[in-house]
């Protein structure tokens, strides 16, 4: 399989792999203890749950949307 035939190349790949990481630590921000009937948890409204993590995750779906859209760079080929 010739390489120049492939959508993506080496940094499109890395690009979506670091992209995936950033939202996954979004969603792990995101993550916490939750109120129950009993008993109210004021931190389910916290800044780092209800602002930072959402932004973390929108800021990794955009990198990773720039990976996809990205076009490789054709390197010349001497014959």
């Amino acid at each position: 399989m010739d390489k120049r035939n492939l959508a993506f190349d080496r940094v499109n790949y890395i690009l979506l792999v670091v992209g995936m990481v950033i939202v996954v630590i979004g969603f792990i921000l995101m993550s916490g203890a939750g109120s129950t009937e009993s008993a109210y948890n004021p931190d389910i409204f916290s800044a780092r749950r209800i602002k930072v993590a959402p932004l973390v995750c929108l800021f990794g779906f955009v990198s990773m949307i720039y990976a996809v859209m990205r076009k490789p760079k054709d390197k010349e080929v001497e014959k």
